[in-house]
């Protein structure tokens, strides 16, 4: 939900900068705009190659255990769900707590996130820094879904020039 109220705001404020503008664009012109592809971007990203595959290798590993957590915590919630009415508040919001604490345990992304944040995390900042120096007013990522480009001008791919200043060290 929240990713399709920051495309609707994009898509609102690319209009309003293309359509009729700030008082800085227009006193500089057109306003640039252009777009990467980030998942080319990430895949060519020193340490994300190494990242995903530990990732991928944890997964694989863990996939037999969280089956197990999964029925484990299944048969709590079941547990729970029959005993709820005999138990006290207390007990009742303890039981719940664990609940919840098997529960994160389910949840792989946060693994993911942990591994891959610091690389998304430069990612952007370069994008950033070549946003600024090419003084563009927006840069969309055409990787993510349903961006709505439906095709653009190869010329305003900054990809390769982002992928370079990663590779740089910038």
């Amino acid at each position: 939900m929240k990713l399709v109220v920051v495309r609707a705001w994009i898509g609102l404020a690319a209009l309003s900068v293309a359509g009729t503008g700030s008082l800085a664009a227009q006193q500089a012109g057109n306003p640039k705009i252009a777009y990467v592809n980030t998942q080319a971007i990430l895949k060519s990203t020193p340490g994300y190659v190494t990242a995903e595959s530990t990732f991928t290798k944890e997964l694989a590993t863990y996939r037999v255990e969280v089956q197990k957590l999964q029925a484990s915590l299944d048969s709590a919630a079941s547990d729970f769900d029959q005993q709820s009415v005999m138990l006290s508040p207390t007990q009742r919001a303890a039981k719940r707590k664990d609940l919840q604490t098997q529960q994160q345990k389910l949840e792989a992304a946060t693994r993911e996130r942990e591994l891959l944040d610091p690389i998304q995390t430069k990612v952007n900042s370069v994008i950033e820094g070549v946003r600024a120096a090419g003084n563009y007013a927006m840069i969309f990522d055409v990787s993510a879904p349903n961006n709505g480009i439906v095709t653009a001008d190869k010329s305003l791919d900054l990809t390769q020039r982002v992928i370079q200043q990663l590779k740089a060290g910038s």
